[in-house]
């Protein structure tokens, strides 16, 4: 598939990036395998395939369910073990 650089697309691109904190490049990468599995051929179908992709993040961004914010809670620790060192 040849890089689409339409300027519309690629602020979705953006979107979708900041949402989900990855690069741009993985956000594009995730929007042409959309683009791929539902076979899209028009410019303006594959910016509906990145509008749908946006929704959803955006939907799950509400959700705390975006990979910092996971990453976040996973390095909490919990209240009772706040200096506890396991040693090989």
């Amino acid at each position: 598939m040849y890089p689409i650089n339409d300027q519309q697309y690629l602020k979705i691109c953006a979107e979708i990036a900041t949402l989900m904190s990855i690069s741009l490049s993985s956000a594009k990468k995730k929007v042409e395998i959309q683009i791929a599995k539902k076979g899209s051929k028009t410019l303006e179908e594959k910016r509906k395939v990145a509008q749908d992709l946006l929704i959803i993040c955006r939907k799950d961004e509400g959700k705390k369910r975006s990979s910092s914010k996971i990453l976040d809670k996973l390095m909490e620790s919990l209240n009772n073990e706040d200096n506890f060192l396991t040693e090989d």
